[in-house]
């Protein structure tokens, strides 16, 4: 295996985008039943085409009538919006409705949706600036795709540490469930909540581990609980407050990542050290950019003078930073700090834990250079952490509740 999902922004992903991290008050979590629920993903959302079919058999629906036409097995067609419906361009002449499902033929089957396999069915609906595509998926189908995307192929050895994500993946979906209600679907398939593409990502040992784990997910007073995850810690996690407003858990703590020597359990992570840097023109036009999305006045972006850490959290990741110029200067809080200062190829930074080196000529910035440790938000359960201590014996339980001490691991189904 190569790496875990680039940035691994994991469960929490871009909430801070939206401002808030904290989903509605779940119901208590309800008597164990027999199957899992189905979940709906938006895996495309806002589209102009979709591309449907090109595997093996399907069959076109509409909700209120049924039954509207069997598409044979290789023959694949274009989804677009025209008017108030949705259109399939097949050709043996259009099919459009306000909203169709799509399912594969025979039972249990997979379907395509450009190029992807998905489980489950297809719903295609208009959104408010082109076509949604939800898939509609049972919940352990689910946390298999995403075991797989989140932590990528794993060895012999590491399955403790899958079966941590299943827990917490499947914890954060029913946690999260309907937070996207208004536009038609749960959850969305990116690191706006967690990395799903379907069968793609799935493999023996991410399947594994969620049929190990079915049904189980972490509590805190019989409620599931804010299951925040991301990739490198560097030692040790962070406050959920200092990261993100309305994430005051007793269980979102800062813990000390460390084993017994005191290394960090994830020091094997690929972006335990890391560094990014940008010429004077390079800056000045990420900041031009970032500032802007982040509704900041964007005269830093042509006359920063300095950059300046105000303060840091209590485990060292920077809290606020100051773009200071001649005519006065930006201050930037939080994780809108890996947002301003993008890499030049674009992106978040790895982490607000860092160092900043500028070079000068005379009082005129040429280079800046930043040397950081670990990748994420730095909140709840770090994933390269997670393999260390399970390379190291430590069974998923005991993984969970490192990271969210006081919570309990629930059977739902």
């Amino acid at each position: 295996q190569a790496r875990l999902h680039a940035g691994s922004v994991g469960c929490l992903g871009l909430l801070l985008a939206i401002g808030s991290c904290a989903p509605p008050e779940p119901a208590a979590v309800p008597v164990p039943e027999s199957r899992d629920p189905d979940l709906r993903v938006g895996v495309l959302v806002n589209v102009r085409r979709a591309t449907i079919g090109g595997g093996g058999g399907l069959r076109i629906e509409d909700p209120a009538e049924g039954d509207l036409q069997s598409i044979p097995a290789g023959a694949s067609f274009d989804a677009v919006i025209r008017g108030a419906n949705v259109t399939l361009l097949d050709t043996r002449g259009p099919v459009s409705r306000p909203v169709l499902v799509i399912e594969a033929a025979d039972t249990g089957a997979t379907l395509q949706l450009n190029g992807h396999d998905y489980r489950g069915a297809l719903e295609l609906r208009r959104s408010d600036s082109g076509l949604t595509v939800i898939n509609r998926v049972p919940l352990e189908a689910y946390v298999a795709g995403v075991v797989g995307a989140e932590m990528g192929r794993r060895v012999h050895g590491e399955e403790e540490a899958l079966k941590a994500q299943a827990v917490a993946s499947r914890t954060y979906a029913v946690r999260n469930q309907g937070r996207w209600q208004a536009r038609g679907f749960d959850l969305v398939g990116t690191a706006n909540d967690q990395v799903y593409t379907g069968e793609a990502n799935e493999n023996d040992m991410a399947t594994a581990a969620g049929a190990a784990t079915r049904g189980q997910i972490l509590t805190w007073n019989n409620q599931p609980i804010d299951a925040f995850y991301f990739s490198t810690c560097g030692g040790r996690t962070e406050n959920g407050v200092a990261a993100f407003a309305g994430a005051d858990r007793p269980y979102l703590q800062s813990v000390d990542d460390v084993d017994p020597s005191g290394t960090p359990w994830c020091v094997t992570s690929p972006r335990f050290h890391w560094t990014a840097g940008w010429t004077a023109s390079e800056l000045a036009a990420t900041l031009r950019r970032t500032l802007a999305a982040e509704n900041l006045p964007i005269g830093r972006a042509s006359d920063l003078m300095d950059i300046r850490v105000i303060d840091r959290t209590r485990t060292g990741r920077i809290a606020t930073l100051a773009l200071a110029g001649r005519d006065g200067r930006t201050v930037v809080s939080g994780q809108a700090i890996r947002r301003v200062l993008s890499p030049a190829d674009g992106g978040l930074l790895r982490s607000d834990d860092f160092t900043i080196r500028i070079s000068r000529t005379g009082a005129r910035i040429e280079r800046v250079d930043i040397e950081g440790r670990g990748n994420g938000h730095g909140v709840g359960m770090c994933q390269w952490g997670a393999i260390g201590r399970a390379r190291a014996g430590q069974d998923y339980r005991t993984i969970l509740t490192s990271y969210f001490p006081g919570t309990e691991i629930q059977r739902l189904y």
